[in-house]
Protein backbone atom coordinates (compact mmCIF):
# COMPACT_ATOMS: atom_id res chain seq x y z
CA UNK A 1 0.00 0.00 0.00
CA UNK A 2 1.30 3.43 -0.92
CA UNK A 3 1.40 5.64 2.16
CA UNK A 4 1.22 9.45 2.28
CA UNK A 5 4.58 11.17 2.70
CA UNK A 6 4.88 13.70 5.51
CA UNK A 7 5.65 17.22 4.24
CA UNK A 8 8.22 19.68 5.52
CA UNK A 9 7.03 21.40 8.69
CA UNK A 10 5.60 18.27 10.33
CA UNK A 11 7.19 17.77 13.79
CA UNK A 12 7.94 14.05 13.18
CA UNK A 13 10.63 15.12 10.69
CA UNK A 14 12.48 16.91 13.50
CA UNK A 15 12.35 14.20 16.17
CA UNK A 16 15.09 11.65 16.88
CA UNK A 17 13.59 8.25 16.08
CA UNK A 18 13.57 5.28 18.47
CA UNK A 19 15.14 1.85 18.02
CA UNK A 20 12.65 -0.98 17.55
CA UNK A 21 12.49 -4.70 18.39
CA UNK A 22 11.56 -7.64 16.13
CA UNK A 23 8.11 -7.52 17.79
CA UNK A 24 7.32 -4.11 16.31
CA UNK A 25 3.68 -4.47 15.14
CA UNK A 26 3.24 -5.10 11.41
CA UNK A 27 6.94 -4.60 10.62
CA UNK A 28 7.06 -6.78 7.47
CA UNK A 29 3.98 -5.06 6.05
CA UNK A 30 5.38 -1.63 6.98
CA UNK A 31 8.64 -2.39 5.12
CA UNK A 32 6.69 -3.61 2.06
CA UNK A 33 4.59 -0.42 2.16
CA UNK A 34 7.73 1.72 2.44
CA UNK A 35 9.19 0.12 -0.71
CA UNK A 36 5.89 0.68 -2.55
CA UNK A 37 5.69 4.28 -1.35
CA UNK A 38 9.30 4.99 -2.32
CA UNK A 39 8.95 3.54 -5.82
CA UNK A 40 5.51 5.14 -6.24
CA UNK A 41 7.03 8.57 -5.67
CA UNK A 42 10.18 7.91 -7.75
CA UNK A 43 12.46 7.93 -4.72
CA UNK A 44 15.72 6.09 -4.08
CA UNK A 45 15.25 5.97 -0.32
CA UNK A 46 12.63 6.66 2.32
CA UNK A 47 12.79 6.78 6.11
CA UNK A 48 10.03 5.88 8.57
CA UNK A 49 9.64 9.49 9.84
CA UNK A 50 8.63 10.44 6.28
CA UNK A 51 5.57 8.21 6.68
CA UNK A 52 4.88 9.54 10.20
CA UNK A 53 6.61 6.74 12.17
CA UNK A 54 9.31 7.93 14.57
CA UNK A 55 11.33 4.71 14.40
CA UNK A 56 14.89 3.99 13.21
CA UNK A 57 13.97 2.35 9.91
CA UNK A 58 14.79 3.29 6.33
CA UNK A 59 15.03 1.60 2.95
CA UNK A 60 17.46 2.42 0.16
CA UNK A 61 17.68 1.38 -3.48
CA UNK A 62 20.76 3.07 -4.92
CA UNK A 63 21.14 0.22 -7.45
CA UNK A 64 18.63 2.03 -9.65
CA UNK A 65 20.99 5.05 -9.76
CA UNK A 66 24.12 3.00 -10.51
CA UNK A 67 22.33 0.78 -13.05
CA UNK A 68 21.09 3.84 -14.96
CA UNK A 69 24.48 5.56 -15.23
CA UNK A 70 26.21 5.77 -18.59
CA UNK A 71 29.42 3.68 -18.74
CA UNK A 72 31.68 6.75 -18.49
CA UNK A 73 29.70 8.05 -15.46
CA UNK A 74 30.31 4.82 -13.51
CA UNK A 75 33.97 5.86 -13.15
CA UNK A 76 32.78 8.69 -10.89
CA UNK A 77 31.67 6.16 -8.24
CA UNK A 78 34.42 3.51 -8.05
CA UNK A 79 33.53 0.59 -5.80
CA UNK A 80 29.86 1.61 -5.60
CA UNK A 81 27.67 -1.17 -6.99
CA UNK A 82 24.57 0.23 -5.32
CA UNK A 83 22.39 -1.55 -2.76
CA UNK A 84 18.76 -2.42 -2.28
CA UNK A 85 18.53 -2.84 1.46
CA UNK A 86 16.52 -2.35 4.66
CA UNK A 87 18.24 -0.58 7.56
CA UNK A 88 16.80 -0.99 11.08
CA UNK A 89 18.25 0.62 14.24
CA UNK A 90 21.11 2.08 12.22
CA UNK A 91 23.91 3.93 13.98
CA UNK A 92 26.94 5.48 12.30
CA UNK A 93 30.28 3.96 13.28
CA UNK A 94 32.30 6.42 11.20
CA UNK A 95 32.35 8.54 8.09
CA UNK A 96 35.42 9.05 5.94
CA UNK A 97 36.96 10.00 2.67
CA UNK A 98 36.75 13.35 1.00
CA UNK A 99 33.58 15.43 1.28
CA UNK A 100 31.91 15.95 -2.10
CA UNK A 101 28.99 17.94 -3.37
CA UNK A 102 25.89 16.51 -5.04
CA UNK A 103 22.50 17.96 -5.90
CA UNK A 104 20.00 16.44 -3.43
CA UNK A 105 16.23 16.48 -3.15
CA UNK A 106 13.77 14.99 -0.69
CA UNK A 107 10.27 13.53 -1.02
CA UNK A 108 9.22 15.52 2.08
CA UNK A 109 10.56 18.76 0.55
CA UNK A 110 9.31 18.49 -3.04
CA UNK A 111 10.50 20.69 -5.89
CA UNK A 112 13.57 21.90 -4.00
CA UNK A 113 17.02 20.60 -4.92
CA UNK A 114 20.32 21.93 -3.62
CA UNK A 115 23.99 20.95 -3.56
CA UNK A 116 24.99 19.30 -0.28
CA UNK A 117 28.47 18.24 0.87
CA UNK A 118 28.68 14.78 2.43
CA UNK A 119 31.40 12.27 3.30
CA UNK A 120 32.57 9.83 0.64
CA UNK A 121 32.08 6.78 2.89
CA UNK A 122 29.93 5.75 5.83
CA UNK A 123 30.20 2.71 8.08
CA UNK A 124 26.96 1.67 9.77
CA UNK A 125 25.95 -0.82 12.43
CA UNK A 126 22.35 -1.92 11.94
CA UNK A 127 20.09 -4.93 11.70
CA UNK A 128 18.48 -6.10 8.48
CA UNK A 129 14.78 -6.96 8.04
CA UNK A 130 15.44 -10.35 9.70
CA UNK A 131 17.13 -8.59 12.64
CA UNK A 132 20.51 -10.04 11.68
CA UNK A 133 23.30 -7.70 12.90
CA UNK A 134 25.27 -5.98 10.13
CA UNK A 135 28.27 -3.68 9.98
CA UNK A 136 29.10 -2.44 6.51
CA UNK A 137 30.91 0.41 4.80
CA UNK A 138 29.22 2.13 1.87
CA UNK A 139 30.74 4.60 -0.57
CA UNK A 140 29.88 7.05 -3.29
CA UNK A 141 26.29 7.80 -4.18
CA UNK A 142 25.14 4.86 -2.02
CA UNK A 143 26.81 6.42 1.03
CA UNK A 144 25.15 9.72 0.18
CA UNK A 145 21.65 8.21 -0.05
CA UNK A 146 22.22 6.34 3.21
CA UNK A 147 23.46 9.50 4.98
CA UNK A 148 20.43 11.42 3.67
CA UNK A 149 18.02 8.77 4.99
CA UNK A 150 20.00 8.40 8.22
CA UNK A 151 19.56 12.13 8.81
CA UNK A 152 15.78 11.57 8.75
CA UNK A 153 15.96 9.16 11.70
CA UNK A 154 18.04 11.75 13.57
CA UNK A 155 15.58 14.58 12.92
CA UNK A 156 17.71 16.33 10.28
CA UNK A 157 16.93 17.42 6.72
CA UNK A 158 19.22 18.09 3.77
CA UNK A 159 18.37 21.80 3.89
CA UNK A 160 20.06 21.96 7.33
CA UNK A 161 23.40 21.76 5.49
CA UNK A 162 22.72 24.89 3.45
CA UNK A 163 24.25 28.24 4.27
CA UNK A 164 21.88 30.64 6.15
CA UNK A 165 21.52 32.95 3.14
CA UNK A 166 20.47 30.04 0.90
CA UNK A 167 17.94 28.90 3.53
CA UNK A 168 16.46 32.40 3.73
CA UNK A 169 16.14 32.44 -0.06
CA UNK A 170 14.16 29.18 0.12
CA UNK A 171 11.90 30.33 2.98
CA UNK A 172 8.84 31.17 0.84
CA UNK A 173 9.06 27.83 -1.01
CA UNK A 174 9.39 25.98 2.32
CA UNK A 175 6.42 27.93 3.73
CA UNK A 176 4.35 26.93 0.68
CA UNK A 177 5.19 23.26 1.31
CA UNK A 178 4.20 23.58 4.98
CA UNK A 179 0.87 25.17 3.96
CA UNK A 180 0.17 22.49 1.35
CA UNK A 181 0.47 24.97 -1.52
CA UNK A 182 2.33 22.54 -3.74
CA UNK A 183 1.32 19.94 -6.28
CA UNK A 184 3.08 16.59 -6.47
CA UNK A 185 2.19 13.31 -8.13
CA UNK A 186 2.24 11.33 -4.88
CA UNK A 187 0.20 11.41 -1.66
CA UNK A 188 1.37 13.88 0.99
CA UNK A 189 0.34 14.75 4.53
CA UNK A 190 0.78 18.42 5.41
CA UNK A 191 1.25 19.89 8.91
CA UNK A 192 -1.91 21.18 10.55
Amino acid sequence: MILPIVAYGHPVLRSVAEDITPEYPGLKELIANMWQTMYGSNGVGIAAPQINKSIRLFVVDSKQIIDNLEEDEKDEYPGDEGVKEVFINAHIVETGGKEWSYNEGCLSIPKIREDVDRAETVTLKYVDENFQPQEKTFRGVTARVILHEYDHIDGKLFIDYLKPLKRRMLKSKLDDITKGKIRVDYKMTFPK
